[in-house]
């Protein structure tokens, strides 16, 4: 804006005391100040404001004028609250050719300041939506380069807002240079998607700990589907460091338009990933169909240049599977479960634009399939995917994107090194799966290293068999419960925990041996079992476990 609108508008009180040749300078902000040496303070292009608290003598007016003259500023505004302006810093400004005005004072600098960023920040605005706009007409027929940082930088630089975009596990895909704590960013993906849940518009804003508000600006990629759940597991958002509720119109415009470009380098990279989508499909049908080794080989040498970019080739690999369950609804689990798997494994320590590219994914009906490469590391060994480490990275914002209608199970295999073992791997991770379906809990990872136990064996009985063994052996004790108060069931669970130790589960309990052995005896006598054999101890234990 130019000096000239300031003294334009009437609701400022200002009055012109010298200067008139230079009223169409260009104002970038404003500076309140009673120093009387601000220059450090000073980057050129202010309007300053003072109540001439640093003015003695008529030498301080001369020393305080050619300082801002020497740093460039727009102007100086002088409050009258004390009187009128001193003559000799009218004449020191005149020599300085530094634009002068007078404040009313009726007005506080407070209203000065406000409309000056108040208008500024709008042309700013302006400007940066022009950028946006040039860069969403280059970007749309094509590839997208350095893709959208440059216009979070911008969003920085010329209106002080810090972004990211981040996906629904929370890894950032981009920023402004200042990365978000991990913890934060899972966060906000789990706000994102509950909000998104809700079907209320955005921006979302949410209140983090330590009183820091963040709105969210989620990023919709391709054709919005009807139904939000589609693509509420994987998609994109803008994280926008500040409290959006009541910004004008205008900015939030500027903002969707940040947004719409995000999505279309997140379009390209979907296109990107068709290629490997293909590949892992062709893989995974020569695999599930009992192809010769030597030809699955063969296709994962050829495939090789894509999978694992730059690499010869994948010293190990694993395969992972998942399943996205729906209550009601027509929504598609298999696309919902490859496009969620596809970011669930990206790592983000890996090199490269997007550590999602890492990994090859198809769906077979409602099932998602993901065969991960593993270059060796430098011992040799592979960097293995870990079934616990999947459930701590993804499960606390994903969990709150399948609300309360939503379940992900996911399954991992051991690390293979030749094409003839992968059939087992896939077998291995579809075994894990069901045994994560097994378990309660809206998201649930399972590794093949449960599958040596005995809970490999549970998800396979059938449910009407599942009912008939635990409400043989556990309802008598459950209705004697109810009727008496007796804890029974929580004894058993203590005893078997504490391997029939007798003075241990009694420490446990914090009751008497003679108390604890009655307790036993209760127990042995409504179930017709014995407690002092393994076989017996075995039963009441899966029966534990399958309630």
């Amino acid at each position: 804006m130019r000096l000239r609108a300031l003294l334009d508008t009437e609701a400022l009180g200002l009055r012109l005391l010298g200067g008139a040749d230079e009223l169409d300078r260009t104002v970038r902000g404003v500076m309140t100040t009673d120093l009387r040496d601000p220059s450090r303070y000073l980057g050129g292009g202010e309007l300053v404001l003072t109540g001439l608290a640093w003015r003695r003598s008529a030498a301080d007016s001369e020393s305080f004028a050619g300082i801002l003259a020497a740093a460039g500023v727009a102007g100086l505004a002088a409050g009258e609250a004390d009187g009128p302006v001193p003559a000799d810093l009218v004449a020191a400004c005149e020599r300085h050719h530094l634009p002068l005005f007078a404040v009313d004072e009726r007005v506080a600098f407070a209203t000065i300041t406000e409309y000056v960023s108040r208008q500024v920040s709008g042309e700013r605005a302006g400007d940066l939506a022009a950028v946006v706009d040039r860069h969403r007409r280059l970007m749309s027929p094509g590839p997208a380069g350095g893709g959208p940082d440059a216009v979070l930088d911008l969003l920085g630089s010329d209106l002080d807002l810090r972004a990211w975009v981040l996906s629904s596990t929370g890894r950032e895909i981009g920023g402004s240079g200042h990365p978000l704590p991990g913890g934060l960013r899972a966060e906000l993906a789990g706000a994102q998607q509950a909000a998104a849940r809700t079907g209320r518009p955005a921006p979302y804003r949410v209140a983090v700990q330590g009183g820091r508000t963040y709105s969210l600006f989620p990023v919709r990629a391709g054709e919005s589907s009807a139904d939000v759940r589609a693509g509420v597991l994987s998609d994109w958002f803008l994280a926008v460091a500040a409290d959006a509720g009541e910004w004008p119109a205008e900015r939030l415009d500027l903002l969707h338009g940040v947004t719409q470009l995000i999505a279309v380098e997140r379009d390209r990279r979907e296109a990107a990933r068709q290629i490997r989508r293909r590949l892992a499909a062709e893989v995974f049908e020569l695999v599930g169909g009992g192809a010769p080794p030597g030809e699955i080989g063969a296709r994962l040498r050829a495939a090789a240049p894509v999978l694992v970019p730059g690499a010869a080739g994948a010293a190990y690999w694993q395969i992972v599977v998942a399943q996205v369950e729906w209550e009601g609804g027509e929504v598609p689990a298999g696309p919902v479960g490859q496009a969620l798997l596809e970011e669930v494994l990206a790592d983000p320590a890996e090199p490269g634009p997007d550590p999602a590219e890492r990994v090859a994914v198809a769906y077979a009906d409602d099932t998602a399939l993901a065969l991960v490469p593993l270059p060796p590391a430098g011992d040799g060994t592979p960097r293995t995917l870990r079934a616990e480490r999947l459930q701590e990275v993804v499960g606390g914002p994903l969990a709150r994107g399948l609300a309360g209608d939503g379940r992900l199970t996911v399954g991992v295999s051991a690390a293979v090194h030749s094409p003839e073992a992968l059939r087992g791997a896939l077998e291995e991770a579809r075994h894990a799966r069901r045994v994560a379906a097994a378990r309660p809990g809206r998201v649930c990872v399972a590794g093949h290293e449960e599958l040596a136990s005995h809970v490999l064996l549970l998800p396979f009985v059938p449910d009407d068999v599942r009912r008939a063994f635990t409400a043989r052996l556990l309802d008598p004790l459950r209705a004697y419960d109810r009727r008496h108060r007796a804890e029974l069931i929580p004894t058993l669970v203590a005893f078997l925990e504490c391997d029939g130790s007798w003075t241990r589960c009694a420490t446990r309990l914090h009751l008497h041996v003679n108390t604890l052995r009655y307790r036993i005896g209760r127990i042995e006598q409504l179930t017709g079992r014995d407690l002092s054999r393994l076989e017996d101890k075995l039963d009441f234990f899966l029966a534990l476990r399958m309630s």
